[in-house]
């Protein structure tokens, strides 16, 4: 219990469970819509967006130039899902606009740190996630963020759960189609931003709910792993999900194997 009153595992646990209950909601979307690799394209734009807040912290003389790094980083990965969901709505293919996003970001993230008097080492904490270096005001801005993301991404349920698995069906149900599929990109980009510190057959709502359960339990686990063991916060919760993945998958096939004749 004595770790439990220690100021720095509460905000890694806070901030760790807010992460692990919000992602899976907009993870839902985007994995119904097969646009799973979304959010690493938006995170390396994203990263550019840390750079920028960086050298922007930079010019202004702050002595905390990590006080932009956030507002940087949302301001570019919103700029990048809007521009990306406007040139998907036009045909534009997708392993184009996904590479542009994957080495037009990292590039320009190492660039404008360089600008700013760093190197591309300053960027290693966004870049696998560093939730023990979290702070009050990062606490705070996760949980107004997350908390939008909750809120949209519930509160919308049915009508992004239509424009998810049928655009035509939406858009003749008098949906605003357009305007539904650039916010689950909006929320995408925001959720990485959430998730930057930190890291990066069942029905719709059930999907969902259990991914946001098994998000909050990976997350605590690895945090719960790290205070015993000096190990890497959120490379662990990465690691964490993949080999659930593997697991899960594993066991699927297996399952499969058997029923049949």
């Amino acid at each position: 219990m004595s770790l439990l009153s220690d100021p720095l595992v509460q905000r890694m646990l806070l901030v760790g469970v807010l992460v692990g209950v919000a992602t899976p909601i907009v993870g839902t979307y985007l994995v119904q819509r097969r646009m799973a690799l979304l959010g690493d394209g938006i995170g390396h734009v994203a990263l550019a967006g840390v750079a920028a807040g960086w050298l922007a912290g930079s010019a202004a003389d702050l002595v905390q130039r990590d006080a932009l790094a956030v507002p940087g980083a949302i301001v570019f990965a919103v700029a990048a899902a809007v521009v990306m969901e406007r040139m998907r709505a036009r045909g534009a293919a997708a392993d184009v606009v996904l590479a542009v996003l994957f080495y037009g970001g990292i590039a320009t993230g190492v660039l404008l740190i360089s600008a700013a008097g760093g190197s591309s080492a300053n960027l290693l904490g966004y870049l696998f996630g560093s939730i023990s270096t979290v702070t009050w005001p990062d606490v705070w801005v996760t949980v107004a963020l997350a908390g939008l993301i909750i809120a949209a991404g519930l509160g919308l349920r049915p009508a992004l759960f239509a424009v998810t698995h049928d655009e035509e069906f939406a858009r003749a149900s008098g949906l605003p189609v357009r305007l539904l599929t650039t916010l689950v990109a909006i929320l995408a980009a925001v959720t990485i931003t959430v998730a930057m510190r930190v890291v990066g057959v069942l029905s719709f709502a059930r999907t969902m709910g259990l991914a946001m359960a098994i998000g909050a339990a990976l997350t605590l686990t690895g945090v719960g792993i790290t205070l015993e063991h000096d190990l890497q916060p959120g490379a662990l919760i990465v690691v964490l999900g993949v080999l659930a993945y593997i697991a899960v998958s594993a066991t699927t096939q297996i399952r499969a194997h058997r029923r049949k004749p």
